[in-house]
């Protein structure tokens, strides 16, 4: 901290200056010296009308750079308005610029670097991390950004197949481009096209002139292939593929880094144009993070690898690569690093160069919008879904004591122990007690019983889907890990190949192990093939893996970051037209605590209950009640892309009868406006019964048929129960009810008349309480399914619903115990003749359907009408038959 100014130049700048590639020259200011004889000088000393500059940068002639030096210990970015009144002082020779005569300003303390160039208005100064050769210096000079920017605002962007949501992105980030930022993000949900969306992108810019030498940063080898592929496939507005206007590099693939029969001839990138970048190289390049960063800072201060890694870069190798390297680099799945040196890595590679820096993600972390900004542009999963792009999910919770309790083992019981390095067992019976809780299943103990009963009902749900669609669901198994010897994602493979019984290619492991042979390829197969349909993995699939196909996500792993969750999701959220995929099911094997646990920290919006419990008439009742409005309409228009998604051409035909050509998808994208513009005449269509029924009934695409095989269903899963905008387990659904039952049942009409006037009692009073418990989301199928999830009994009628939240000491009685038992204190209370009897056996099936009885009905249900009806039951039971309706009526709900 003590080093002079003059060391400080030195030692340390005129080491900077001389090692760049090519060199700066420096040599003392003399009188008289011809400045336009000098082609890469750093001059000392230079003399200007305010002073003497440290160092003045000329290049072919032309005076293009001031640089100021401080010793060390200061920080050098307050040092450029010394700077200024340099370049302010220094003769007028190639043009002038905001009172500067020199368009490039650099500040100095051999550590920072600091650089303004001053041409523009509202110009602003940032960091490098060294100087700009003079290559770089004259071809900044020279580069017209104005141009390039009246380019990108008056060109409309013509790329085909861009969806809105896609074009509203790249119009997000031109626009920074106009206002000058150099640091951005867009935020995409997976699967929404960012890599289509990012081509389309950079061919404009490289159209525009406003970059030249563009890179495209992945994290991985096999999304590095695919996005090279993606330049090669990208049609131009001028009708060429995108690498014969443009040149397209990429480091060097291995074969299995693309599908079978994949033909690849994009070439490999030349160090030189990494080493030594000229202006009249125009081209992209793809790379991993990893090779770039060996290539930057060495294998030794790269990324941890070892040569199984299947990402391992053998032919990478440490270079001289200048700051000016590229113009803009995108910076592709930019949340990732989950290490802070892993982090720091990623940041490093990036402040390399001086470039205009964009992160693409679906889940931006705090890192990234640290080193970002805030998104320019957010598309969420929600957004996605309603629009019809991605497909949402719905939630199966699975109980498991030993995942949520862990497991006791008691003195004396007999345990198998693992060597961990052998991988030999001996059987032993344990000398004390010993505890373990959940963090330690499958770290330190494991429990075969448990994996197996778990994939045992997860099978159930997979043979139910396949008897509803033919095919067996593609199902991603997160284990907790693959270590040698103790291997949890072995031993659900072996368990899952015994449960499913199709063969091991059925169930497959991919995982970055040594022992998984071929995993790209296994991830290919798993996208595009039948086999397997099952795959276990720990990390490898967690991230940047498309398989449209895939409808069961299972988590017997925990989670606890709200970006690993939010991708593992993701893997899920693909629609796949050769499928029907409505949504994808994930599996909670924590009891649903992992569910509760990122409850609103991710972007996927509202999700579905399982095997949605609210019918799409109640939805449409919803939107015509003005209940949750907006809300029910995108239910609505969820539902309608389902059935988009799922039927036949007979359908499309049928639906043509109620909507132009039976576009479904165009009627959905329609909707909401059509609800805006014209509500009454859009409400009567959608309230057409026959048009309901079709929504319903209508004819389903065939797909293929696969047997499946039957499993034991012994471990519980459960429903959650969506209310109030939570998620419920049956027994908080179930006290929700008890509290609206509590603060509702003196001022709601129905509800008074059950209560505090049973006499009152009538079919309307019923057909009032199902609308107004529909109204409050608690409709008669949900409570009766709460209950009997709850371990209650199944099938309690309306009435007993009801009086048991009101008081738990009234019993929950089936529609049948409860007319019995009304029927008995009838009989008891009365003496009947045979007729009479005949007559209470008709009224009793009545009751069992509907709960109350008006004299009115007996001219209605054939039941009473074919006998007499009204008149003959007069006559059949007398004088009493007014009083003896009141009393059924009345004893239905005492």
């Amino acid at each position: 901290m003590k080093e002079s100014e003059w060391k400080t130049r030195k030692t340390r700048i005129d080491t900077h200056l001389r090692a760049l590639n090519p060199p700066w020259t420096i040599i003392p200011y003399a009188e008289g010296m011809e400045i336009p004889k000098l082609r890469a000088h750093a001059i000392e000393e230079y003399p200007t009308a305010n002073g003497k500059a440290d160092y003045a940068l000329v290049v072919h002639g032309k005076l293009l750079g001031i640089l100021e030096a401080k010793k060390v210990g200061v920080g050098s970015q307050n040092v450029l308005e010394q700077v200024k009144r340099y370049a302010a002082g220094c003769k007028k020779t190639i043009g002038s610029w905001n009172d500067f005569n020199v368009p490039f300003l650099y500040a100095s303390n051999g550590v920072e670097i600091h650089f303004a160039d001053v041409r523009e208005d509202g110009y602003y100064s940032r960091e490098l991390l060294d100087f700009h050769t003079p290559d770089a210096m004259e071809e900044l000079f020279n580069r017209d950004y104005d141009g390039a920017r009246e380019w990108l605002s008056t060109n409309p962007n013509e790329t085909e197949r861009l969806r809105p949501y896609q074009r509203d992105a790249i119009h997000a980030f031109e626009s920074g481009l106009l206002e000058k930022k150099r640091t951005m993000m867009l935020a995409m949900a997976t699967g929404t096209g960012k890599t289509f969306t990012a081509v389309s992108m950079i061919y404009r810019l490289l159209e525009s002139g406003y970059a030249k030498r563009i890179l495209f940063l992945v994290d991985r080898r096999a999304l590095a292939a695919q996005a090279a592929q993606a330049f090669a496939a990208f049609n131009t507005p001028k009708g060429n593929k995108f690498d014969k206007e443009y040149e397209v590099f990429s480091q060097r693939f291995r074969k299995d880094d693309f599908e079978d029969g994949e033909v690849f001839d994009i070439g490999v990138l030349p160090n030189a144009y990494l080493t030594r970048p000229t202006n009249s190289h125009t081209f992209v390049y793809v790379a991993t993070i990893q090779r770039m960063a060996i290539n930057l800072f060495g294998r030794e201060g790269s990324f941890n690898q070892d040569a199984s890694d299947p990402e391992i870069d053998d032919d990478a190798g440490h270079l001289q690569i200048p700051i000016h390297a590229f113009d803009i680099i995108i910076a592709d799945e930019c949340h990732r690093g989950y290490t802070s040196k892993d982090t720091n890595i990623w940041r490093n590679v990036l402040n390399h160069f001086d470039a205009v820096k964009l992160g693409l993600t679906a889940t931006p972390a705090a890192h990234t919008v640290g080193y970002f900004g805030d998104p320019v542009f957010r598309y969420t999963v929600a957004q996605a879904v309603l629009e019809g792009f991605l497909v949402n999910y719905q939630a199966v919770k699975i109980k498991s004591d030993v995942r949520i309790n862990g497991i006791f083992l008691k003195e004396g019981e007999q345990v198998g122990l693992r060597n961990p390095e052998t991988g030999a067992e001996l059987i032993d019976s344990l000398e004390d007690e010993r505890e373990f809780n959940s963090s330690d299943i499958e770290r330190k103990i494991t429990s075969p019983h448990s994996n197996r009963k778990i994939l045992e009902e997860i099978a159930k749900y997979s043979k139910e889907h396949e008897t509803r669609t033919g095919h067996f669901p593609k199902t991603l198994i997160f284990a907790v890990n693959d270590i040698p010897h103790r291997s949890h994602a072995d031993e659900l493979v072996r368990l899952a190949r015994d449960i499913f019984g199709r063969g091991d290619d059925f169930v497959q492991k991919i995982t970055g192990s040594p022992s998984v042979d071929r995993p790209l390829e296994k991830i290919r197969r798993f996208r595009n093939r039948p086999h397997p349909g099952v795959v276990v993995t720990v990390d490898m699939l967690s991230t940047g893996v498309d398989i449209p196909a895939l409808e069961f996500i299972v988590f017997l792993r925990p989670v606890k970051s709200r970006i690993l969750w939010t991708q593992m999701l993701g893997r899920g959220t693909r629609r796949c037209p050769d499928i029907n995929k409505e949504y994808f099911t994930i599996f909670d094997c924590f009891d649903g605590t992992l569910i509760e646990y990122f409850k609103g920290a991710t972007d996927f919006g509202e999700f579905d209950e399982a095997g949605n419990t609210v019918t799409i008439t109640e939805i449409i009742e919803n939107i015509w009640n003005n209940i949750e409005r907006d809300y029910n309409t995108k239910r609505l228009i969820k539902r309608l892309r389902r059935v988009a998604e799922t039927m036949s051409a007979k359908a499309r035909e049928d639906f043509s009868a109620f909507i132009s050509e039976g576009d479904i998808p165009k009627f959905a994208d329609g909707l909401q406006k059509a609800l805006r513009d014209n509500f009454s005449e859009t409400m009567d269509l959608l309230r057409n019964k026959s048009f309901q029924e079709l929504l319903v009934n209508y004819e389903r695409a065939k797909d293929p048929f696969y047997i499946s095989y039957n499993t034991k269903d012994t471990v519980a899963s459960e429903y959650l129960f969506k209310y109030d905008g939570r998620d419920l387990r049956p027994e908080e659904y179930l006290e929700a009810f008890t509290v609206y039952i509590h603060e509702n049942k003196r001022h709601v009409e129905a509800l008074t008349i059950l209560f505090s006037n049973p006499h009152k009692w009538n079919s309307k009073a019923l057909q009032d309480i199902r609308r107004v418990l529909k109204q409050a989301l608690f409709d008669e199928e949900k409570l009766q399914k709460a209950h009997e999830q709850s371990g209650h009994k199944a099938m309690a009628d309306i009435i007993s619903l009801l009086k048991n939240a009101d008081n738990t000491a009234n019993p929950l009685l089936t529609a049948l115990e409860r007319v019995e038992q009304t029927m008995e204190h009838i009989m008891a209370a009365h003496t009947f003749n045979e007729e009479q009897k005949l007559w209470l056996g008709y009224i009793r099936d009545h009751l069992l359907e509907n709960l109350s009885l008006e004299k009115d009905i007996f001219d209605e249900m054939p039941v009473f009408e074919r006998r007499g009806g009204l008149a003959k039951a007069r006559k059949v039971f007398g004088a009493n038959f007014n009083i003896i309706i009141d009393e059924i009526n009345t004893d239905l709900v005492a």
